[in-house]
């Protein structure tokens, strides 16, 4: 079962978070054979969160992947976005042939409200987003799976409002965009 776990910064815990980077890295390298996709949301060059989207048994571990994770028990997030997630495109970012390299990454979240959208890759609407320039995509859903809970997309765009445009406007109750990067050891 593949999660989406965005953890979002306190304000003020940067020198936290440099302090537990190392632990922060061994932690995930326990997780580098089920990892889909990790990386920070960034403010500049201020860290704001960290995504990981990781192929985990069930949602217990789940929890216990985001809530035991080092950052995250010292206090360094305000709070813990955890959700099923279906990898609509089958690779990890790994995978994505833009590479790793650049500043025009963006997380795109949609928070659902009513009727389900987006559960399908775009196609290339209206030309704004390639298909190449996702980089991972794929809805949010309830633990068991049942239920649509919102959108959750890594991609590159020249712009956040492009990048906002990969979701169906006027389906969801919000949609937050954040300059994101590439994770992990470099």
């Amino acid at each position: 079962m593949e999660f989406f776990c965005y953890h979002r910064d306190r304000v003020g815990s940067l020198a936290l978070r440099v302090e537990l980077l190392e632990e922060h890295w061994s932690y995930m390298d326990r997780y580098a054979e089920q990892m889909i996709a990790r990386g920070p949301t960034m403010v500049g060059e201020t860290p704001t969160g960290s995504v990981h989207i990781v192929d985990l048994q069930d949602a217990a571990a789940a929890r216990a992947f985001a809530f035991d994770e080092p950052g995250y028990q010292a206090g360094a997030y305000r709070d813990v976005l955890l959700r099923r997630w279906r990898n609509m495109l089958g690779r990890t970012m790994w995978d994505f042939p833009g590479g790793r390299d650049g500043d025009d990454r963006y997380l795109v979240i949609g928070l659902g409200s009513g009727e389900e959208a987006d559960l399908a890759v775009p196609l290339d609407r209206d030309e704004l987003i390639a298909r190449d320039e996702l980089i991972a995509y794929g809805p949010l859903l309830s633990d068991d799976g049942a239920s649509w809970l919102g959108t959750a997309v890594l991609v590159r765009a020249p712009d956040p409002g492009t990048a906002r445009a990969v979701l169906t406007p006027g389906r969801y109750a919000d949609i937050e965009v954040h300059h994101w990067q590439f994770g992990g050891r470099r």
